[in-house]
Order: structure tokens, then C-alpha cells, then sequence
């Protein structure tokens, strides 16, 4: 395929962070169309993002004619279409572990403070500024203690998640770890996690994708 790759996106969102990170480690150009969540009561909202994507939800990457949505799905997609440089390493268990690592971010720990969570916890529940922050703090240590717990139980094959390059589990995790320290809560306590994500971030693919390098950046 040759068509041109759109991806709208978020600076801030974690989700949209992942496929950022896939896109410079294969090195595809790609042009970003800001969607902000906030602004206007969220531009996401809008009948012509909805009729994009009707989770109304970032990441959304545009391949031609092809739609793709879901921030795991859109990094598999890249991999079938561009397979170098793999982000899956070559045999399925270990396929399996970094797909497993991946959605222990992705699917269990980012939904639960996912914008649109903490908007009905704050609207809809009156949950104050306090009790929101201890909701965050209890999800994201009990998902970093279990993907640290996986880390140190496996053998040391490298610097990353799984072996000596980075795969579809970095790509989840270096995100997360920006959203955590956005919330302040502390990472002390994840020494295997802690020098995984400094192997990752310097890397030029991963240091293009940070937030604050993003052109709707606030």
C-alpha cells in the first residue's frame, strides 16, 4: 500500500502516544490532525468525528480507504503491512508476552483512567479532586506492580519489555508511565519498569512521539 497515513490524534492521549511510538519505529510518515478532547466540549464529540469513528475515541489512523481504530489493532495493522522492524518478536510465546503485557496496559489499567472515566467520576459521582486521584492511584500501581512482577519473574534477554529491541509491549508501556507521572504517582517502586522506559526514550522514535513534542501540544 501506498497511500498517505493520517493519524488524528492527541498530544496528551496515551492511547494515541502507542501508535505515535510504532509509526516513528518504522519510520512512516505520517501527517497528524489534532483532535481536542477538551475544547468545544471535545472535538471528538462532533457528527463528522463520530461518523469517523463511532467510539469517538483516539487514536483514529486513516490508510487510504481504510479506517482503523483501537491503538493495539492500528500496531498490528502497521506490522502486517510494514513487517520491519517487527514490533512482535518471532516465536508465538514470546508473541504471546508481549501481546499479554501490552493489554495488561491497554485493557486493564489506561480504561480505568481514561478522560471520559474521570469526567463521570467528577460529574456524575461528584467524586472530588482527592478521592479521583486516589481512584488513579489505586489502578495504575496494581497494573505497574503486576507488569514489574511479570518483567522480573522472566529472564533478562535485554533492555526492553522482551529481548534486545522494543515491541508492541514498550509502545503500551512507555505511555503509561507518562500518564503516571502526570497524575503524580510515584514510580519508585518499579526498578525493572524504570530502566526499560529509559532504554526506550533514547531512542529517536520514541523521543519524536513524547507529548510535549506534539505540534497541538498546550
Amino acid at each position: 500500500m501506498s497511500d498517505a497515513l493520517v493519524l488524528h490524534t492527541y498530544w496528551r492521549s496515551s492511547a494515541a502516544y502507542r501508535v505515535r511510538i510504532a509509526l516513528h519505529l518504522k519510520g512512516l510518515a505520517f501527517e497528524s490532525v489534532p483532535v481536542h478532547l477538551l475544547q468545544d466540549g471535545g472535538q471528538q464529540r462532533t457528527p463528522a468525528f463520530a461518523a469517523r469513528n463511532p467510539q469517538r475515541l483516539v487514536p483514529t489512523l486513516q490508510h487510504g480507504a481504510a479506517v482503523l481504530t483501537q491503538s493495539l489493532a492500528i500496531i498490528e495493522y502497521l506490522d502486517e503491512v510494514w513487517p520491519e522492524p517487527s514490533l512482535l518478536p518471532g516465536d508465538a510465546a514470546a508473541r504471546h508476552r508481549a501481546r499479554a503485557l501490552a493489554q495488561l496496559v491497554a485493557c486493564d489499567v489506561h480504561p480505568l483512567g481514561n478522560l471520559r472515566v474521570l469526567q463521570f467520576l467528577e460529574h456524575t459521582w461528584s467524586l472530588d479532586q482527592a478521592q479521583r486521584h486516589q481512584w488513579l492511584e489505586r489502578w495504575i500501581t496494581e497494573g505497574l506492580a503486576a507488569f514489574e512482577a511479570l518483567l522480573t519473574r522472566a529472564p533478562r534477554t535485554g533492555d526492553f519489555c522482551i529481548g534486545p529491541a522494543p515491541t508492541i509491549a514498550d509502545c503500551a508501556l512507555v505511555p503509561q508511565l507518562y500518564n503516571a507521572r502526570r497524575f503524580g504517582i510515584g514510580l519508585d517502586a518499579y526498578p525493572r519498569i524504570r530502566a526499560i522506559e529509559a532504554a526506550c526514550l533514547a531512542l529517536p522514535a520514541f523521543d519524536a512521539a513524547r507529548p510535549e513534542r506534539q505540534p497541538d501540544a498546550a
